[in-house]
Order: structure tokens, then sequence, then C-alpha cells
């Protein structure tokens, strides 16, 4: 929204309105900086330098207490995270400073890959070794079952339209079983939920971290697996084992509780499915429920990434069964989609 744009609801308003109040600047505007999967949504102040960000998170659907309370915590522990230069809870604004517009999303390729997430890896383990406070939310079995469920619920039956036979039913929540055990199994440490490259910023030679909200005590290898087998970037799977090597090798030094490193390659596999399975049901609820249909388009990635682990697997036998008998098929039946650079 430019200084000179009406708003056009009620909401445009008073983020406006707030904005121009907070900085005692009546000229100041505000555009769009970037969209969300969730509720929240981002703008960027035109009109002033240095340009702020303003975080909109409206009261009643999202709650920014939860960001507020990770951001500290985590800048506490030494990482860089946007700061905070002014708050209004009863509205759900945030004042943040701005790091720029470009994420490692887009400034990754093969030259810059390695050096890169050498950064993002050694961040990555500083975030793990910081102690969380008593009463932390889990990642516990409810909530992995319940993401594994979006899975069966949104992709296959409501984007795929595949209805499941008892049998089939039975087979993939035995794989479920498989899943949520390897995962309480791992040693638990702080996970960030969603550490990629679209959340972390360059800083000269530091990175920042971004959409920390949902951090819960959890897997240890759950971030690893995230950080390089994105929803938007895809390696191949030689160099992933090598960064994956690496991290190791950090995490140990940082005296992390990672297991040995053929114990650990398993446990990112199937945390890995974990998060592969929960993150094509969320594509698809936000494309058939939330009307954001432009994720979606990368579930063949997805399936890919799929593809790339289940043969390591025999007890994930009954997923690799519904994956080439069922979603292959109906998804070569959906209208071809372009797979996100």
């Amino acid at each position: 929204m430019a200084p000179t744009d009406p708003p056009s609801s009620e909401r445009d308003r008073q983020r406006i309105e707030w904005i121009r109040s907070t900085l005692g600047e009546p000229d100041t505007g505000l555009e769009r900086a970037s969209f969300d999967a969730d509720f929240r949504s981002y703008w960027r102040t035109t009109g002033r330098e240095p340009s702020l960000v303003l975080m909109d998170a409206p009261p009643g659907l999202m709650d920014v207490r939860p960001w507020l309370e990770i951001h500290d915590l985590l800048e506490a522990g030494g990482l860089r995270v946007p700061a905070v230069l002014a708050r209004d809870l009863a509205q759900g604004f945030l004042l943040l400073e701005d790091l720029g517009r470009q994420t490692y999303l887009h400034i990754l390729d093969e030259a810059s890959a390695d050096a890169l997430f050498e950064i993002a890896m050694r961040r990555l383990v500083q975030l793990q070794s910081i102690a969380v406070p008593d009463g932390f939310p889990a990642y516990d079995a409810d909530l992995l079952l319940r993401e594994l469920r979006l899975f069966d619920e949104w992709f296959l039956g409501v984007h795929l339209g595949i209805a499941l036979d008892d049998g089939e039913r039975e087979s993939l929540h035995g794989v479920y079983r498989v899943l949520v055990d390897a995962a309480l199994a791992q040693p638990r440490v702080l996970v960030h939920r969603d550490y990629m490259p679209r959340n972390l910023m360059p800083c000269g030679d530091d990175v920042a971290v971004l959409d920390f909200q949902d951090a819960v005590l959890g897997p240890i290898g759950y971030d690893p697996a995230c950080l390089f087998k994105d929803a938007f970037l895809s390696w191949p799977e030689a160099r992933v084992a090598g960064w994956h090597a690496r991290y190791h090798a950090l995490a140990s030094e940082a005296g992390l509780p990672v297991p040995p490193l053929e114990d650990f390659r398993r446990d990112l596999d199937l945390i890995g499915v974990q998060r592969h399975l929960k993150v094509l049901g969320i594509f698809a609820r936000l494309k058939h429920r939330d009307d954001k249909p432009k994720y979606v388009a990368d579930a063949p990635r997805f399936v890919a990434y799929l593809d790339a682990v289940l043969p390591r697997h025999p007890s994930l036998a009954p997923l690799a069964a519904l994956i080439e008998g069922r979603v292959r098929p109906a998804l070569a039946a959906l209208e071809p989609v372009a797979i996100h650079a």
C-alpha cells in the first residue's frame, strides 16, 4: 500500500494508522513484503530510510506471543533474529528491522551452496544447543501422528480423491507407527520445524533465522533433514549425504547427542519421510481449504524425495506400494504442473 493508496479494508486502515502513529511519520506507506502459508502477512515501509517490516498477525487468527517467546530464546542463545522495534499484542502488530529482500532461496546455487550451508549448519548446531525452558512444547506422539494424518485426509482424500480400503488404511497407519516410534526414539533438542532456505537470510558472514514460532523439543534429525530436502530446492542425493556427514561432524564436536553416523542417516531418512508426508498434506490443505493453490505444485518434488528413501527401509514398503499403485497414477491424471525452481 503506497502512502497515497486508500485502505481497501478495515485491516488495511488499522495497519497504516498503527505504523504511522508508532513511527510518528504521517507520510509513511506500506507495501507487501512477503506472503506466508498461514494468516500472517509482512509489509515493508515506503517513504522512509531505513525501511522497516511490519508483521501483521490478525487477532483471533494468529497469536504473536509464541513468535516473541521463541525470538527471545534464540536471541539469548546467540542466534541472529530480526530485532523487534515496537509491538502491539492487542492488535497483532510487530515492527521489525528490515533484513533485506533476499533469503537463501534467492542466492543458493551449485557454486554457493557449500559455503552457505556451512554457515547454516553451524547456526543450526548452535540453535540445537539451546536449553529449552520447563513446559516447552514437545514433538510428542500425538503431534507427530496428527501431522501424518494430514497426508491421508488432505493429500490422498481431498486432493487426489483416493479412498483407501480397510487394508490400505491399516497398512498406512502401520507405517505411521514406525515413523512415530522412530521419531520418539531420537535424542531430543530444540527443533525449529522449518529450518529451510526460505527461512534463512544472509547477513554479511552470518545468517538470520526466520519463521521460528512453531519450535518444539523434538528429534535431533528433524531440522537437518528439513534443511537439505526443501519445499523449493532439490539437490542430488550424494551431495545431501555429504552435507549430512558434515552436520554430523559439527554436532558431534559441539557435544550434541547425535548417534553414530550410519544410525543417524537412518534417523534422517525416517524423520524426513514423516515431514514429506506432512508437507504434502499441508500443501493440499492450503489449496483446498485456504485457497492458496501454488504450494501443491511442488507435490512431485516430495514424491521424488520419498522415492529416494523408501526403498532403503523394508518397514516402509506399504507406503512405497501406495505411492506406486495409487498416488503416482492419481497425480498423472491431474493437470500437469511445473515444479518451482
